[in-house]
């Protein structure tokens, strides 16, 4: 039986700007969830800057790369920005 792999895409915590549709903007936190056991990759969104942070929802990837957002703070706009943000995502060295 062939084992999938799954890219992982963060390796650790990163705050993004995020635009929303009435065109203010808010720093989010976007935090790997290692935990997952399936075949999927978790990214919990989180405001980066509320004490405590308010949780926004999280994104998971599945072994193609096929994405969906769990919760209902995000739109769909907002939504793929970030998922795009977490794909294209280069970690410094």
């Amino acid at each position: 039986m062939q084992e999938l792999l799954v890219k992982t895409y963060l390796k650790s915590e990163v705050k993004a700007w995020l635009k929303y549709r009435d065109g203010s903007r808010e720093v989010v936190k976007i935090v790997p969830n290692t935990g997952q056991k399936h075949a999927v990759q978790c990214y919990e969104i989180y405001t980066a800057y509320d004490q405590p942070p308010v949780y926004m929802g999280r994104i998971l990837f599945d072994a193609k790369g096929y994405w969906i957002y769990d919760g209902d703070v995000l739109q769909p706009g907002e939504q793929e920005q970030l998922a795009h943000f977490i794909t294209t995502y280069v970690e410094r060295i």
